[in-house]
């Protein structure tokens, strides 16, 4: 624990050391509970996770992962194309049952994932690089085979603890010295995006899954040349652009066995629906307005990639290219946000932080950066609204509560801090988080007592 925190909030001056204390993220293990047998194999199966919990863990986290990643695209009728798509799939799927959602999200690295009880999502990055329905049908259809092969509630029963979707976003950069101080910054802001999702899949899980999403894709009458084609994109991708698909290889191991199986499979079992339609054109349609942004996401690709070299001067010059093209993308102006933030160039990550507001007044990240960059500037209060605001569009991320009694605490708030703390302890009672909480408790004489008035 920092010993110099206590000092600096009651001075209202902090450190930058101490405020990245503060952001530090706690994680959440999840509670096993029992019994089950296999949806897709029917054999009994050792399965501590029940199909209730799976859909709690999945409402709990979700909306986490999916913020952190920009938010879902604001382009209503991509979205309900890719909807209804991935919906034809999972009526005919193992488990029906099952409260699936399908949307695209802002990020722009290349990736799809899913959570167990059906919240699956697509990056915009993999949305531009697809050619067809049938690659889309493949994709969506390899996701919910992970949701009905129970993937992550099978290695949760290994004896796996999930991350909760609130520390998304781990950095997965190699920082220089002077700008490894920030990593838990970045890490808490979502800046890479699902770089730990609720499951890392095995190559058999992989496999497992493709072979599952031909199944209910081809059930839907899609052309099974869609998944031969999607892994012939993505080792492609694997080959010549490794930076915009890097993400995609950690939380799906891919090979040139997954193209041969996939192949093989629709010359054999599938062969009849081969001449069918592959919907190119209804694709293309459908992604107009996505693809008339490729440059700009082109760029912060490439800005994405600067950063993560440490690069943060050509990283910024991207960002601005990004901005240039499309001066009101959510993602772009956020990600800039974040280049400034690192550079500690808080009032020019605050002033894109709010111009990210003003474009996705719904979304919360925004408000996470500029509370952020307040805080780094010891403006506690603004610095809370921010937490407050963040929390009224995005609530159950107890970081965010930590942040709250933490700027009030620099506001000299200590019963409104203390309300905000034992708040916290609600969620977690582990961590350096969890002991300043109490201590801070303990110090004000309110532990184990009713003094305070909960906000």
């Amino acid at each position: 624990m920092s010993y110099h925190l206590e000092e600096r909030l009651y001075t209202g001056k902090m450190t930058r050391r101490d405020f990245l204390w503060l952001a530090s993220v706690s994680t959440a293990s999840v509670a096993l509970t029992g019994c089950a047998v296999n949806p897709v194999s029917g054999n009994p199966q050792l399965m501590l996770v029940s199909e209730r919990k799976e859909i709690q863990l999945d409402k709990e986290n979700s909306p986490h992962q999916f913020s952190a990643d920009y938010g879902p695209v604001q382009d209503e009728a991509l979205n309900n194309y890719i909807s209804e798509v991935g919906q034809k799939m999972a009526a005919v799927s193992h488990r029906p049952q099952m409260p699936y959602s399908f949307r695209g999200v802002n990020a722009t690295y290349v990736n799809a994932y899913a959570f167990p009880g059906g919240s699956i999502a697509t990056t915009r990055g993999i949305l531009l690089a697809l050619q067809n329905e049938g690659e889309l049908a493949g994709l969506l259809g390899h996701e919910i085979g992970h949701v009905n092969a129970r993937h992550t509630a099978s290695q949760m029963s290994q004896g796996m603890l999930i991350n909760a979707a609130l520390v998304v976003g781990t950095l997965i950069l190699s920082l220089s010295e002077k700008y490894r101080k920030y990593a838990h910054l970045i890490a808490l802001l979502g800046q890479i995006g699902a770089g730990v999702l609720l499951a890392r899949y095995s190559r058999d899980d992989e496999r497992q899954a493709d072979a599952l999403g031909m199944q209910y894709m081809t059930k839907t009458g899609q052309n099974p040349e869609g998944m031969v084609g999607l892994m012939e994109l993505l080792n492609t991708m694997s080959k010549h652009k490794p930076s915009t698909i890097d993400m995609m290889f950690q939380s799906h191991p891919m090979s040139s066995e997954r193209y041969q199986t996939a192949k093989a499979a629709t010359n054999a079992q599938y062969r009849s629906l081969k001449n069918t339609s592959l919907y190119r054109e209804r694709y293309m349609d459908n992604t107009a307005r996505l693809r008339r942004l490729k440059k700009p996401i082109e760029s912060m690709q490439q800005g994405e990639k600067e950063m993560a070299s440490e690069q943060l001067g050509p990283a910024e010059r991207q960002f601005k290219k990004a901005l240039t093209y499309a001066p009101d993308d959510y993602a772009a102006l956020m990600m800039m946000s974040q280049c400034q933030l690192t550079q500690e160039k808080t009032d020019e990550a605050r002033h894109y932080a709010s111009l990210a507001k003003q474009v996705y007044p719904t979304e919360a990240q925004a408000h996470h950066i500029s509370g952020i960059a307040n805080m780094m500037s010891d403006r506690f209060d603004k610095a809370f609204q921010d937490f407050d605001g963040y929390e009224k569009r995005l609530p159950g991320n107890p970081n965010t509560v930590f942040l709250k009694a933490a700027s009030l605490e620099g506001m000299q708030d200590k019963q409104a801090a203390a309300s905000e703390y034992a708040r916290f302890l609600q969620f977690t009672e582990q961590g350096e988080q969890a002991q300043y909480a109490r201590e801070r408790l303990k110090d004000w004489g309110y532990l184990g007592t009713s003094r305070f008035r909960r906000r």
